[in-house]
């Protein structure tokens, strides 16, 4: 089977997504936005680039988005006596360099 090339030069993986998306549990909830004609339009199009129905399109990509501010999200334990340490250190200000402190004298660019 031939891997289809948009005109990006990428690989389009559309068809593969397509059926990874449909070969899950049905899809029953509803989800509901509005968007001005401008931003549907833009998206319209970019689903149109990637081979994709509007909707799937729009559930992936906020789907991807969802991911990703999901996994950004860190998280950590501390005993307690390290998580004073821990704030001790985050609350300390930093001791100026020597390059530092040359930086911060010298005459900004835009007033030589």
């Amino acid at each position: 089977m031939s891997s289809q090339v948009d005109t990006l030069g990428g690989v389009n993986t559309a068809q593969a997504e397509r059926r990874r998306s449909r070969s899950g549990t049905r899809k029953g909830e509803v989800i509901q936005i509005r968007a001005s004609a401008e931003t549907k339009a833009i998206l319209i199009r970019a689903a149109a680039l990637r081979g994709q129905k509007l909707s799937e399109f729009v559930l992936d990509s906020s789907r991807r988005r969802a991911e990703e501010a999901l996994l950004d999200q860190r998280t950590f334990f501390l005993e307690p006596s390290a998580h004073e340490a821990f704030l001790k250190l985050l609350d300390a200000s930093p001791k100026p360099s020597a390059a530092l402190r040359r930086l911060l004298r010298r005459k900004p660019s835009w007033a030589r």
